[in-house]
């Protein structure tokens, strides 16, 4: 029971935060670390919950027109077989280093944030060509789709970054792309682990459930325009969770 007092209220928040900048991977993982729950059975827990509250956002900003179907196809295949290729090396890394990983991304997540401050809101530039918007999206979709079957937390902010960034995308569309990259690879990495027995399922559907209440209000956020609550959200939790991995590590 204690497990599910500690990671469900985070699961919430969680999906809160990931439906509106990404990221919620920084706030799930540590909850399932926190409750005890051994590091590679975290991974894959955390990917089932995520995959529960992704598809609720993700639906919710392809009913609002912010997905591209045809580029969105695109690239979560790529992300599809990235998070697969991530999701096995993880299988083969200890439980320490995965515990501790925390500890080097955690800063690295928080200086892409600082350094970008408005996630990409306020630049009005020259868009891509169809070509390069393929080319960027695809690659981001691969490369950390990587990273997310291998670890996850930050996924959804290094998408926003780079689809924004790279990708010359509206927030809002980068919003979405970033939905459906990111279910892609909750997915791929899900069946990986499920696969190899790292799933615990009673405690997943809970966090499940907690995270789909945090991505739909989270969503209905980011169609409704309430963006500007999401940089100080994101860094409070960021700083806390830094301080928790540092000291209880």
């Amino acid at each position: 029971m204690l497990s599910y007092l500690i990671v469900c209220p985070l699961m919430f928040l969680a999906g809160l935060v990931d439906s509106i900048a990404g990221g919620g991977g920084l706030i799930s993982l540590p909850a399932f670390l926190l409750a005890g729950v051994p590091a590679h059975t975290a991974l894959g827990t955390n990917n089932m919950a995520s995959a529960m509250g992704t598809t609720v956002s993700t639906g919710r900003f392809l009913k609002n027109g912010y997905v591209r179907w045809k580029l969105a196809a695109f690239s979560a295949v790529l992300a599809l077989g990235g998070s697969s290729i991530g999701a096995h090396i993880a299988l083969f890394i200890s439980d320490a280093v995965i515990r501790h990983m925390m500890i080097v991304v955690l800063p690295v997540v928080a200086f892409y944030i600082f350094r970008n401050r408005d996630l990409g809101e306020e630049k009005q530039r020259e868009p891509l060509t169809r070509a390069q918007e393929f080319l960027v999206s695809g690659a981001a979709a691969f490369f950390v789709g990587i990273y997310a079957g291998f670890y996850g937390p930050g996924t959804g902010t290094f998408l926003i970054l780079i689809l924004t960034g790279a990708g010359r995308m509206q927030v809002k569309e980068a919003s979405g792309m970033t939905k459906v990259i990111n279910l892609s690879c909750n997915i791929a990495a899900l069946v990986t682990f499920l696969a190899n027995g790292k799933v615990l399922y009673p405690l997943g559907l809970a966090a499940g459930l907690f995270c789909i209440a945090g991505h739909y209000i989270g969503s209905g956020m980011v169609v409704s325009g309430g963006r500007k609550v999401v940089r100080p959200v994101v860094m409070t939790v960021l700083a806390l969770l830094f301080v928790k991995v540092v000291s209880g590590q």
